[in-house]
């Protein structure tokens, strides 16, 4: 059984959400609010594997409720809903390390469905969130992202990768996944010639242009 935190600040969707949950027999709504800020004494209560929380709350940020949630119950995966997703705000849940984010008038069954994903250790975005920050044309990785799939686009295994930079290999297989979410990628392969075109990593060796720093 999933046990789900809910946090939004409508009371109407609310309740339409805890009753939309309560009918998928592996999910639980163990407690939910429409204020932000009694988010983390109900967390820290119920200990929900999954909170799922509005953007736009009315006393603060779900994304610094997000913020909170992780430092203080890292076992409690987070999940942002919202009604319009800016670049900016995408960007600043992606780097907050936020597992999920959605669209308020996406399908019902979506909703279970990426609370499901989050609860599994995958991440869960909408395309449509993702295409966002991709058009904004700011690097969505993190500096410890990057790295990765830099290490990784040298030619590095995860196994190298890990060794480099002391981690787990399954640690690193996270990073990579998350390149892979945010960029909107097909594969590891494809992530780093989504980066490369961007900018965001330096050019293969033997390209025109890292033979033109060559010269």
């Amino acid at each position: 059984m999933i046990r789900v935190l809910l946090a939004d600040d409508e009371h109407l969707v609310r309740g339409a959400l805890v009753e939309l949950l309560r009918a998928e027999r592996d999910l639980k709504v163990v407690a939910d609010t429409g204020v932000g800020s009694q988010v983390l004494h109900l967390a820290l209560t119920h200990r929900p594997d999954v909170a799922v929380l509005d953007v736009n709350l009315s006393d603060t940020s779900g994304i610094q409720v997000a913020g909170q949630l992780h430092e203080h119950l890292p076992s409690c995966r987070t999940l942002l809903l919202t009604s319009l997703g800016t670049a900016a705000t995408v960007r600043e849940a992606m780097e907050l390390g936020v597992n999920g984010y959605l669209m308020k008038d996406a399908p019902p069954a979506d909703l279970a469905t990426a609370i499901r994903r989050v609860a599994a250790g995958h991440r869960a975005l909408a395309p449509e969130l993702v295409l966002a920050a991709w058009e904004s044309r700011v690097n969505p990785l993190t500096p410890r992202e990057t790295e990765m799939l830099r290490r990784a686009a040298e030619g590095q295994t995860v196994s190298d990768i890990a060794d480099a930079v002391r981690l787990s290999a399954g640690t690193v297989r996270n990073y990579l996944g998350n390149c892979i979410t945010k960029l909107g990628a097909r594969s590891r392969l494809d992530a780093v010639r989504i980066a490369r075109e961007a900018g965001w990593l330096p050019p293969a060796e033997g390209t025109a242009a890292s033979q033109d720093r060559t010269q």
